[in-house]
């Protein structure tokens, strides 16, 4: 599908059904597939053929989606998981072992920095967290001789700040490690990493690629970009023999193009069993199908009601990149100039008692821990996603006690801001 523009591939990519075969990506509901020998089962169990022999590792209706996913962003391969924070855990730890290092923006969604600073942290890997902003000098300064990779979010949740992923992917480039970008937010519709540099992407399928709060899952892509044989010495998983499939080299093997994902199934699913399920998958792709056409009203909406906000006294300060004046407007219009997504954040007047009063008077607008959803929701991250984290990573974060974040759905946006006007008024 190479050829064919982003709409078309939302639609068609992933899946070419044959004579006589359903049109719709099929749910192959089954726990285990049936061979005729034992040298055929055989030869899966040794990466010497392609095909399926139990769901915990790989199902077909999840590779169908996987396929259209890694087309809409450019890469060479993917997968699906369980959840987004399992696609995060899996990217950086197929590649990360205890002694490493990671470096990550500071910037990022809370359940994503607790997953570094805290869990991974335990299994042995460090982290140094960056600003967004920091200088080229600073970027590069937080490197280690044992790191191993570099993570940030293209839109970060909810900050709303904006990663120069340029800037990251030339720092990490420079260093031997690969950049791996979360780009949920924005989804491939208005941002493909990959042609800014960035060597593998994540999302949390469940926000705007599901769309419509039905189906938890994540998925994994694979530029096919990172030439593992030369860092051979910092990534062994991928360029030393693996003894548990017959001393199978990953990276000779598959090469570039598809050594990562084939690890990342092989070891790690095989090990931890974050699959998506396959209904989850058929309803993720049903998603997909229209994820085109609901981005651009998403970003409408988003982009009414900031600056609506911005124009209100009870509002202290409006974060949406898409503003003028926006401290990440230049960066979002480099890289998102058709608009980032339908997320706003904005800070109230009063801190967090004012926060928790307007949350109550809203109607329109439901409070739900949920982002990115064709319904408008809404919470405050200090007392809910974010409550892991203490006031000093709070404000290291860009997140205020008062912080509100807004996911502007497809309802039509006067009727969004006019819920918004009577729960300020």
């Amino acid at each position: 599908m190479s050829d064919y523009k982003m709409n078309t591939k939302c639609v068609q990519a992933g899946y070419t059904p044959g004579n006589g075969e359903p049109r719709q990506i099929p749910i192959i509901q089954s726990t285990t597939f049936k061979y005729d020998t034992s040298e055929d089962m055989g030869k899966l169990f040794d990466l010497e053929a392609e095909g399926y022999f139990y769901t915990r590792l790989q199902n077909p209706t999840n590779d169908h989606v996987a396929a259209k996913i890694a087309a809409l962003e450019g890469g060479t391969a993917g997968m699906l998981t369980s959840s987004g924070q399992a696609a995060n855990f899996f990217a950086l730890f197929n590649i990360c072992e205890c002694g490493s290092h990671i470096v990550a923006s500071s910037s990022i969604y809370g359940g994503t920095f607790n997953l570094i600073a805290v869990t991974m942290k335990k299994m042995g890997i460090d982290a140094t967290f960056v600003s967004p902003d920091c200088t080229e000098e600073e970027l590069n300064a937080a490197f280690q001789d044992n790191t191993r990779a570099v993570f940030g979010e293209t839109i970060a949740n909810p900050a709303l700040t904006v990663l120069d992923i340029e800037k990251f992917a030339k720092a990490a480039h420079a260093h031997g490690v690969p950049l791996i970008v979360d780009n949920t937010f924005p989804t491939p519709v208005n941002c493909r990493p990959i042609e800014w540099g960035a060597d593998i992407v994540t999302h949390s399928t469940t926000k705007y690629m599901d769309g419509h709060g039905a189906a938890v899952g994540g998925a994994i892509v694979d530029s096919g970009h990172f030439d593992w044989m030369a860092q051979a010495d910092k990534f062994p998983g991928l360029c030393q023999p693996d003894d548990s499939y017959h001393g199978i080299t990953y990276a000779e093997k598959f090469g570039k193009e598809g050594a990562f994902i084939t690890k990342c199934t092989a070891q790690l699913m095989r090990d931890f069993g974050c699959i998506q399920s396959p209904q989850h998958a058929f309803i993720l792709n049903l998603g997909l199908e229209s994820l085109h056409v609901r981005m651009p009203r998403h970003v409408e909406n988003g982009q009414a009601v900031a600056e609506f906000l911005q124009q209100q006294s009870q509002v202290a300060h409006v974060n949406y990149p898409g503003l003028k004046g926006d401290p990440y407007y230049e960066r979002a219009q480099k890289y998102m100039p058709n608009g980032g997504c339908g997320v706003v954040s904005f800070e109230l007047k009063g801190g967090r008692e004012a926060a928790e009063k307007f949350m109550k008077k809203l109607k329109l607008a439901a409070i739900e821990t949920h982002v990115a959803d064709a319904r408008t929701c809404c919470l405050n991250p200090a007392t809910s996603t974010h409550r892991q984290m203490n006031d000093e990573q709070l404000k290291e974060a860009g997140i205020p006690a008062g912080l509100i974040r807004i996911s502007c759905g497809l309802e039509d946006k006067e009727d969004l801001i006019a819920d918004l006007k009577q729960a300020l008024e």
